[in-house]
């Protein structure tokens, strides 16, 4: 792995439960990691469904292996790069040698 494409900055998040002080709970992404990886994918691209334009933009994030990304799961964690939030579609290994992860993604819809 060459580290010198990791040139972009990503921040992981992580959704957690928490309880306000009337014991209500709710659903919070709080920031779980902050690296470096390699961007690559789709520019973007636009299709109509139902009569609206829906933005269907992949990406991919390469970043380096650390124990703490092996526990990465796709309904519990999302990346935001450069403002944009990212949902996790994929996580690759990339053979399990523990060098690198890819990480495909689509950009979240807002609602």
């Amino acid at each position: 792995m060459n580290i010198a494409l990791l040139n972009v900055k990503i921040t992981i998040q992580e959704n957690e439960v928490v309880v306000d002080k009337i014991g209500n709970h709710k659903s919070v992404w709080k920031d779980f990691y902050q690296c470096y990886a390699t961007v690559s994918g789709d520019g973007g691209s636009e299709k109509a469904v139902a009569g609206l334009i829906v933005d269907d933009s992949d990406i991919s994030f390469t970043v380096r292996w650390c124990r703490k990304l092996a526990d990465l799961d796709v309904t519990k964690h999302r990346i935001i790069f450069e403002g944009i939030t990212y949902n996790l579609v994929s996580i690759d290994h990339m053979n399990f040698k523990k060098k690198c992860l890819k990480l495909k993604c689509e950009k979240e819809r807002k609602k």
